[in-house]
Parts: structure tokens; C-alpha cells; sequence
């Protein structure tokens, strides 16, 4: 008997897999990447690597599916609408389960397995969406979820004898403290806590995100952009990203396209990096100076030259201008 686990990298999808593994169910881990996934930094367990934490604590090898571009279509309209912020969190749980049905026969897996908690998510994870969910997904009946089973109707792998009730726990609420002492039971480490997640749930990088669709810019490049620095809507057709430390800075440089600009201070001035991405003019130059002016150590100087250059060309250009005034940063910032 073989099933297909769900796998977010959190502590509860692991803990439902091994649930199930210990009743001597056969489990292929699967983990769906979307590009929203984020941890906490200062979480011990870092997300590259999670398949090496799945196969210590699964003996299994962990199967890795990237649905970025279904999920990007899935943002522009999805037909359960968005949670406090950006976030489609039933429809993406329909998607992933389409995509895990999809996937069944050819893995010769009977049924699935999450690690949903009932009342843990206050929009996907109460008894009306858990059964719209898997209803939708083509999967009704056949999605197991053990922290839960027991406060949840039976599922076929139940009712057929696949799995024991009895062995399946009745967690429910947003409280870790079962979870815990259920990893320390199974011996789990180096777990992440719980304030990883999705990026859709945060207001700002919300507010990002809702600038690209209205202005139809939604692509796996611009979404990169969104994770990082400072950002700035110029104009319909031009934003100004600027790194906030050296790392950032570093990035911006390694995702800069070919007819993206770049500003930066020269070596004898602290400052950012910036990317601009759309159409430029010279006055848009030029403001982008003034914002990437702005973020520089001055040291009580009223202004400051700032290299520019088109990222595809090798030429360098400079221009001496003053930081943007704070009044025209804030119409600016998104």
C-alpha cells in the first residue's frame, strides 16, 4: 500500500507522514514549489534542506514538483478569492491536489496524505473548506489527514481498513504544543517554528504584488524582484528596486535583464544598489539617482554622484544629484 504526503516543510506535514509510515504505509513524500515560500532566518532548519530532512526522518526520497507558472494564472482570478492579503489559499490547495491526483497512477498511491489541523488556518482549514477542497480536486474521500482524523469524517483508506482510526490523533486549533511533543516522540529536530509561511499573507509584500497584476507585469522575473530590497512605482512602465544591504545589492545584480538599468554609488560612497526595470527616459534616470542617492551615506553632503548604466552595455555613466525629498519618496514607495 502506497501513499502520496504532502510535504510544506513544515513541522505538521512531516509528523502526518510519519504517522501514516508508522502504520506501514509505503510514503512518497512530494513537495510543490510556488514562489512564495519563505522562512524564518532564524529558523535552524534552512529550506535547502528539506530533502535531506525528509529523507532522515522519512527514509524516503523526496519528489520535488515546480507549479510557479499554474499558480501565476491561479493569482489573476482565483474563483475562491484571497484571504486577509494576497493570499488564494483554497484554491492553491485545489491546485496542489489536482496536480497530487494527477500524479497517483503513476506512482501506484491509493490515497493522500496532508498535514492539515482542523481550525489551525481560519480560511482553508475548517470542515466546509476541507471538503470543498478535496471534492474540487477530484479527490474526495481520499484525503487522509492524521493530526485530525478523528474529529474529521471517515476517509475510504479508514473505512477500507487501509489505515487504523484508532492510530489517528484529533489535534485541532492553533496551539504547537501537541505537534512538539508528538516530534520529540519520533525523534524530529531541527524543525522550523512556526512563523515561516507564505508571503502572500504579509501586507507589504500584498501591496507588491497587487501593483504587478495592475499594471499586467506578473512573471516569475518580477516576482523574484519582489522579495527583496525597497521598491518604487515611477511611473505605469517603470519601477526602481534598491537593496538594503550588501546581500541584497548582490542579488539585484545577479536578476538584472538585459534592458534593466542599474544605479549604484561610486566605491568611495556607502550606498545601495538599484535595478530599474521598464522604460526609462532621462528624467527617469535621473529620479532614480535621486532614490538611490537617498539611501547613501552622505555624511551632511547636499548631493552625491551616481553611476548608472543599461545592464547589456558596458558603458558607465554619472550623474551628480541630491537625495529625493521624503515627501515625493512616500507618493513613490509601494
Amino acid at each position: 500500500m502506497k501513499a502520496i504526503a504532502l510535504i510544506s516543510g513544515g513541522l505538521d506535514s512531516i509528523l502526518a507522514a510519519r504517522l501514516i509510515k508508522e502504520l506501514g504505509i509505503d510514503i512518497v513524500p512530494l513537495n510543490f514549489k510556488i514562489p512564495f515560500c519563505h522562512r524564518d532566518k532564524k529558523s535552524p532548519f534552512k529550506a535547502g534542506d528539506l530533502s535531506c530532512w525528509v529523507t532522515n526522518n522519512l527514509s524516503a526520497e523526496l519528489r520535488i514538483s515546480d507549479i510557479s507558472s499554474d499558480f501565476l494564472k491561479l493569482l489573476e482570478d482565483p474563483k475562491h478569492g484571497f484571504g486577509a492579503n494576497m493570499n488564494p489559499c483554497i484554491d492553491c490547495r485545489i491546485l496542489m491536489l489536482s496536480k497530487t491526483r494527477e500524479l497517483m497512477k503513476q506512482l501506484e498511491a491509493r490515497f493522500v496524505v496532508t498535514g492539515e489541523v482542523l481550525g489551525q488556518r481560519p480560511m482553508s482549514q475548517h470542515r466546509q473548506a476541507l471538503n470543498l477542497i478535496e471534492k474540487e480536486a477530484g479527490l474526495e474521500g481520499l484525503v487522509i489527514r492524521p493530526l485530525s482524523a478523528q474529529l474529521l469524517p471517515e476517509t475510504i483508506p479508514e473505512k477500507e481498513g487501509w489505515v487504523a482510526r484508532s492510530k489517528l490523533l484529533g489535534f485541532s486549533g492553533r496551539t504547537r504544543r501537541p505537534q512538539m511533543n508528538l516530534a520529540g516522540d519520533f525523534h524530529i529536530e531541527d524543525y522550523p517554528n512556526a512563523s515561516g509561511g507564505c508571503l502572500l499573507t504579509d501586507p507589504e509584500f500584498s501591496a507588491r504584488l497587487k501593483d504587478l497584476i495592475s499594471h499586467q507585469e506578473l512573471n516569475m522575473d518580477n516576482v523574484e524582484l519582489l522579495k527583496l530590497g525597497r521598491h518604487f512605482r515611477l511611473t505605469a512602465e517603470a519601477k526602481l528596486i534598491v537593496g538594503r544591504d550588501e546581500k541584497e545589492n548582490e542579488q539585484l545584480v545577479n536578476l538584472a535583464k538585459e534592458n534593466d538599468y542599474l544605479f549604484f554609488p561610486p566605491d568611495e560612497l556607502a550606498g545601495p544598489t538599484s535595478l530599474g526595470r521598464g522604460l526609462f527616459n532621462q528624467e527617469l534616470i535621473k529620479l532614480s539617482c535621486s532614490l538611490t542617492c537617498r539611501y547613501c551615506d552622505l555624511n551632511g553632503s547636499g548631493s552625491a554622484d551616481i553611476v548608472y548604466k543599461l545592464f547589456s552595455e558596458k558603458e558607465y555613466r554619472i550623474l551628480n544629484v541630491s537625495p529625493i525629498e521624503d515627501a515625493k519618496l512616500t507618493t513613490l514607495r509601494l
